[in-house]
């Protein structure tokens, strides 16, 4: 046992993409800047853990004054006791966010207290989680956000930098010419493609139909395919998943937006996608995410391999940048004049 003494909420920033990059012009009117939130815990042992929270991507402040809601709920508790710290920070958060930016919160809190406890103990974290069950998982770059020919080279040289031999670009049901000429240079590489269609940001979002004719119309025109469709429906149309995995033979997925560990089962109960994509980070933390594994691992075991790449990169991004806050003056505390928007 060792109680929590103190809770601090880390707000850092980075240069990000390109000012003309259309993510930039679309999600962060700000610049090109993207800011990483995190929850650092202070046990009495003097040691600490950090965990993220993705709210903070969008709305940095907002994940502030929650964190500050949250923290008295936690203090002088004990911090081993993960499972009901993360009941604790329910209680205060479920009736007003049982969904949505508390659930980013409470991640970020159930990720910090994982990362105390290992230290404490000398173990890392996967055998406190049970062991670890692959010494290796695959993983993709996530990019594609380009208007240009240039910024696609550039972001190739990055993935053959890293090894990396999977690439995520961004595409709509317009970008069949795009599509295209990415799948055919990064074939070139030895680099295979999958598709976000982006539709969690669309209102209204495009219909199976839509996703269907685009397919067919990139597959025309190349003998390269894409290893999977991401979010290429709205994020409430599960029934329209299921019919559009009838109708491609593109391996569909989604879920990365989805903040807790039940509608996430049961989506996968009910056959919505061939994998999904839990985001630790967004779910209540990897305790959370744990949970879909063993509701995948029942249901269909491939699941698990996929799934372990988001929560690879999501624990990876917060190893990556607390340990460069530590070291390098070029991130630093966002010097906020105003909530993003």
């Amino acid at each position: 046992m060792s109680r929590i003494t103190e809770i601090r909420c880390v707000l850092l920033s980075s240069p990000y993409a390109d000012k003309d990059d259309p993510e930039i012009k679309e999600c962060f009117p700000n610049g090109p800047k993207r800011t990483i939130g995190m929850v650092e815990v202070t046990l009495e042992n003097g040691v600490t853990g950090l965990g993220e929270g993705y709210l903070a991507v969008f709305a940095p402040l907002v994940f502030k004054s929650i964190v500050e809601l949250c923290a008295p709920q936690v203090v002088g508790k004990d911090g081993f006791d993960i499972a009901r710290r993360v009941r604790d920070l329910r209680s205060l958060c479920d009736y007003w966010s049982l969904q949505g930016a508390a659930r980013h919160v409470i991640a970020a809190f159930e990720t910090a207290l994982q990362d105390a406890k290992g230290k404490s103990l000398g173990l890392p974290v996967y055998d406190l989680l049970g062991g670890a069950k692959s010494d290796k998982i695959p993983i993709y770059g996530s990019g594609g956000c380009c208007d240009a020919k240039e910024q696609f080279h550039r972001e190739f040289d990055q993935l053959a930098g890293l090894g990396i031999t999977r690439y995520k670009m961004r595409s709509v049901k317009t970008d069949i010419l795009r599509t295209v000429w990415v799948l055919e240079e990064a074939g070139k590489r030895g680099v295979r493609v999958g598709v976000d269609m982006c539709q969690n940001l669309a209102d209204p979002p495009q219909a199976v139909e839509d996703v269907v004719s685009f397919v067919e119309a990139v597959h025309a025109r190349t003998d390269q395919r894409m290893i999977f469709v991401e979010e290429a429906l709205g994020p409430d149309c599960p029934d329209e998943f299921r019919e559009l995995r009838s109708r491609i033979d593109v391996p569909v997925c989604g879920g990365e937006i989805i903040t807790t560990p039940k509608e996430m089962i049961e989506r996968i109960n009910a056959d919505v996608y061939d994998f999904v994509q839990p985001d630790s980070s967004v779910m209540g933390g990897i305790s959370a995410v744990m949970d879909v594994f063993a509701a995948a691992g029942k249901k269909r075991p491939m699941l698990l391999s996929t799934p372990g790449a988001e929560l690879l990169r999501s624990w990876q991004a917060t190893t990556r940048l607390s340990r460069q806050a530590a070291s390098s003056s070029n991130i630093r505390c966002w010097p906020f004049r105003s909530e993003p928007r």
